[in-house]
Order: structure tokens, then sequence, then C-alpha cells
């Protein structure tokens, strides 16, 4: 890329992040959350411990993200039990990264795509049951 399409292409993706609904930002995260946790479990199977560790570490950063974006007075138990899921998977993701297991992280992708569907259809007006 040329430095004006560079420029012109970050400024198209630094809008995108800050004009997108809050809604819409959350399944930004959680997208990004499985494509690092993807992207790790495939560093795992390439025996890539570096890569292994950093995608590891931007997925448990997503996660945190996630996290401090919970409401705890308004979300109540909702709130309260999303928070617990996403620390139990940064315990899987820590583990997954210190043993390299792929099954550790597929069962947070899992997680994260079951989340992301329910948000998706959070969006489209239908209802969490």
């Amino acid at each position: 890329m040329t430095s004006p399409n560079l420029a012109g292409y970050q400024a198209y993706q630094k809008n995108k992040y800050q004009t997108a609904s809050p809604h819409r930002l959350t399944l930004m995260l959680y997208q990004g959350a499985i494509q690092f946790a993807s992207k790790a479990q495939l560093a795992i199977r390439e025996d890539n411990i570096s890569e292994t560790n950093l995608f590891i570490q931007k997925t448990q950063n997503i996660v945190y993200e996630l996290m401090s974006s919970l409401d705890m007075k308004q979300g109540g138990e909702i709130a309260l039990n999303l928070r617990n899921l996403y620390l139990y998977m940064v315990d899987r993701l820590i583990e997954g990264n210190i043993k390299k297991s792929e099954e550790a992280i597929a069962e947070v992708i899992n997680m994260l795509e079951e989340l992301k569907s329910a948000w998706e259809e959070i969006g489209k007006g239908g209802t969490l049951e």
C-alpha cells in the first residue's frame, strides 16, 4: 500500500470502531477473540511457542475487555454469570498456554461462539432463553 492509501485505510479502520454501536463493538470483540484463539490453536499444532503465547494473550486481553464492559449494577445476575464465565475462560486460556492444550483453547472458542451467537440474536430483536 502506498502511504496515502495506508493513511486512508487507517482512518477508515479507526472510524469503523469509533462509530460502532456498543452492540456492534461487543460483536467485534467476540469475533476478534475467536480469531486470535483459533490462531493460538494453529500455533500449538505447529509447535510455535511464541505465537501460541502471543495469540492467547491477545484473546485474554479481549476477554478482559468484555469483562470490564459489564455493568454489574444494572446487569444483575446475568452480568455476574457472564463475569464468572469470562473468568473461567481466562483460567482455561492460561492452562492452554502453560500446557499447550488445544482442548482448553477449543473450549474457550466454543463458549465465545455461543456468546457471539446469542449476542447476534439480541441484535435481531430476539431474546435469550
